[in-house]
């Protein structure tokens, strides 16, 4: 039934951050039309969490070494804040080269496993 998800993020400068993730963070991608980047993302996971009110969604990126991550951001000039143990994981922020920012986090909490593509592949249609 569900096949992926679809995250957005909303830039003042979307050539800017498309050119970051498909160049620096290397995430691959294909060009829907006019140059309009769709990226793929490696395995996903998503938590509901309590809230006064409805409609509220953040979108982070997990790595497996927040401090190399940073290192590795530097190198290509881009800003990230410190690093926050919050205890689900070790949490920073990266300035996005459109002005937006972006958590990122390496994660202290379990992992569930990723949806098998095999398991999927029955419910997805056909193209014809």
């Amino acid at each position: 039934m569900i096949i992926g998800a679809h995250s957005i993020i909303y830039s003042k400068n979307p050539e800017a951050d498309r050119a970051f993730l498909r160049d620096t963070l290397k995430l691959t991608n294909v060009d829907v039309g006019g140059g309009w980047l769709v990226f793929g993302l490696p395995p996903a996971e998503v938590a509901v969490h309590p809230s006064k009110k409805n409609n509220v969604h953040e979108f982070y990126l997990l790595c497996d070494d927040v401090e190399a991550f940073i290192t590795q951001m530097r190198k290509n000039k881009i800003a990230c804040g410190p690093v926050h143990n919050e205890g689900w994981g070790l949490l920073t922020e990266l300035t996005l080269p459109g002005g937006g920012k972006l958590g990122v986090y390496e994660p202290r909490h379990a992992r569930p496993k990723a949806m098998n593509d095999a398991k999927r592949t029955g419910t997805a249609r056909k193209k014809k």
